[in-house]
């Protein structure tokens, strides 16, 4: 035996590192090698987030190319009142807000999978009832019943693709990634509305109103193929909780949703007519702020639900939602107004992720498209009631007034949210999996 083997012998005997030894590579793990595979990881979950979110982007952007010039059509070429026009825009909320407890129960029993496969059926029909109803335009009653039928159709649109995207995000990547599955689906949302908006406006002035109905018939078929070549998640075939008791345990966070959505409905309704009141310009621009920041905020920050819980940063966002729409109740010049509309959009951003992962925990996992669709309802409901409600308000106070009167329900809901962490803390169990668990 060699002197050299001889020492690496006894240095194996004694314990102590001999030179020999310290020259042989050990089988210890490459911590290099190991956090590459940790961001392949986070890497392949965000690709199934986005390759599942792309099928709400693309059901938004068509309710996004109608949205500014579906008025205008129905009010000028159809030479009908403002109201009808109005009525127009409001039948898809109404058909999304009566679809959105179905299209949750159909996500828990057929398969989120099929849920958004149907969604994306129903918005090519609206768009060639779309079309339809541009060509009929000779005929103006029956150009409106089909625009109206259209409407209707992207409101069960709406609720299938928004809820099922969710449900099937959430069964690709782990209930543990609930949070930023709701995170992306809202910037698909809204990124879709902003860009679809000046992209219809644009295409009804070069082409023409039937254009929009073309686009918005093409586009769910072309990624219709996409979805059926998608993998599908497994259906749990555990017996579903009933319907109602999914309803109690959600309906609390949806309330503080509602509260939370007060303020966005007064923005997106009322700041026109607020900047109007008071003689200043570029309205518009707060719109795109709020909108700027609220994205933003998503990208950031979608993963701090995870790190601190959904209560804290829902507690944190209402407060700060708040803040701005004090803000915009004392603006006294335009500038402050932006401001103001930019705090709000900070702090509203993380609303409906943040309570909705507590909201998802308190049901099973069978019964979470269901949970889903009726916590996606109290949005639905605010944005309905916005309208008249703080009509009414500006009718007596004025403008100002309207952002008050939501910065009062922020508050609310801020409280409201803390009562519900005290009585989670106080034992009520979180029926979902940790990510140790899953």
């Amino acid at each position: 035996m060699t002197q050299r083997t001889m020492e690496a012998y006894n240095g194996m005997v004694s314990g102590r590192p001999s030179g020999l030894i310290r020259q042989v590579p050990y089988p210890m793990a490459d911590p290099s090698r190991t956090t590459a595979t940790s961001a392949g990881r986070a890497s392949d979950v965000l690709l199934s987030i986005l390759s599942t979110v792309a099928f709400t982007f693309i059901a938004y952007l068509t309710i996004g190319l109608s949205l500014a010039v579906l008025p205008g059509f129905v009010h000028t070429n159809l030479a009908f009142g403002a109201m009808l026009a109005g009525l127009a825009i409001s039948m898809q909320y109404v058909a999304t807000l009566i679809s959105r407890p179905h299209a949750g129960r159909m996500a828990d029993a057929k398969g989120p999978k099929r849920t958004v496969m149907t969604g994306l059926t129903m918005c090519a029909a609206s768009g060639a009832l779309l079309l339809l109803g541009a060509l009929a335009s000779g005929l103006p009653w029956i150009s409106l019943g089909l625009i109206f039928l259209a409407r209707l159709a992207l409101g069960c649109a709406e609720s299938c693709v928004g809820t099922g995207a969710i449900a099937w995000g959430m069964g690709q990547v782990g209930h543990q990634h609930t949070a930023r599955v709701i995170s992306w689906n809202g910037v698909a949302t809204y990124g879709a509305i902003a860009a679809g908006a000046p992209l219809g406006v644009l295409i009804e002035h070069r082409f023409g109103f039937a254009a929009i109905g073309a686009v918005s018939l093409l586009l769910p078929l072309a990624v219709l193929p996409l979805a059926r070549l998608k993998r599908a998640t497994t259906i749990k075939t555990d017996e579903r909780s009933p319907f109602r008791t999914v309803a109690a345990r959600v309906v609390p966070y949806g309330i503080g949703l509602a509260l939370g959505s007060i303020g966005f409905g007064c923005i997106a309704t009322f700041i026109t007519l607020f900047y109007a009141a008071h003689g200043w310009e570029n309205a518009a621009l707060a719109l795109t702020v709020f909108g700027v920041v609220f994205v933003g905020v998503r990208f950031v920050f979608a993963r701090t639900i995870n790190w601190l819980g959904g209560y804290r940063v829902a507690m944190a966002s209402l407060t700060i939602e708040a803040i701005g729409l004090i803000t915009l109740c004392l603006a006294s010049d335009a500038r402050m107004a932006g401001v103001g509309a930019a705090i709000a959009g900070f702090g509203f951003s993380l609303v409906f992720p943040a309570l909705g992962v507590e909201a998802v925990h308190r049901v099973p996992e069978h019964s979470r498209g269901s949970a889903l669709g009726v916590y996606s309802v109290f949005m639905d409901v605010a944005m309905a009631l916005t309208g008249p409600l703080g009509g009414w308000i500006a009718s007596g106070m004025g403008y100002n007034a309207i952002y008050g009167f939501a910065a009062v329900a922020a508050v609310a809901a801020v409280i409201l949210a803390l009562m519900l962490q005290a009585q989670a803390a106080r034992g009520t169990p979180d029926l979902a999996p940790t990510p140790a668990d899953s």
